[in-house]
């Protein structure tokens, strides 16, 4: 599986990114799947459904399955930061691409979104794991660099640089998780 990062600060715009690109690379015939970071409590199940009912109840693991869907609800005994690698080893191995949304500080090559009207310092200068910047205007970026700069607005051409790129975000676990 391939596996890029989409970093950036929030308002950016990575999720629209990361969901036009799912479709661009769809229609290549491709996997997709998406690792999303979220900073805030979330919930995907809702008050009174069976699965909320045993996480309620105190069960770590829920696991939901039908014959179109699958979810694994785990409910961390104490606060702690997910790790990227982790995640990633949860995904089924038949998957193409893997898009990870948010992990700003991972070890992942990733892609820095950046938009020049949002006011956001940018992480590419300190950061040796960006690759590649999408951006809405190259022009005004911050800090003169070398790397590749994608536009923001065109899914398709950001999706023909990552299949271009070869074997550069070909993911091995073992690098990883030992």
């Amino acid at each position: 599986m391939n596996v890029v990062g989409f970093a950036g600060y929030s308002g950016a715009g990575k999720t629209t990114l990361v969901e036009q690109l799912i479709p661009a690379f769809k229609a290549h015939g491709l996997r997709v799947s998406v690792i999303k970071h979220a900073h805030h409590r979330f919930d995907v199940d809702h008050p009174g459904k069976d699965s909320w009912r045993h996480r309620q109840a105190g069960a770590f693991e829920v696991l939901v399955a039908s014959d179109r869907r699958l979810a694994l609800l785990r409910e961390y005994e104490r606060e702690h930061e997910p790790q990227v690698h982790h995640l990633l080893a949860e995904l089924s191995p038949v998957v193409d691409w893997v898009l990870v949304e948010g992990f700003r500080h991972s070890d992942l090559p990733k892609i820095e979104v950046w938009r020049a009207d949002a006011a956001q310092p940018v992480c590419y200068p300190d950061d040796p794991y960006v690759v590649a910047i999408a951006t809405d205007e190259a022009s005004r970026l911050p800090v003169p660099t070398g790397l590749d700069r994608l536009n923001l607005n065109a899914p398709e051409a950001v999706r023909d640089w990552l299949l271009s790129q070869g074997n550069r975000f070909e993911y091995l676990a073992e690098t990883y998780l030992g």
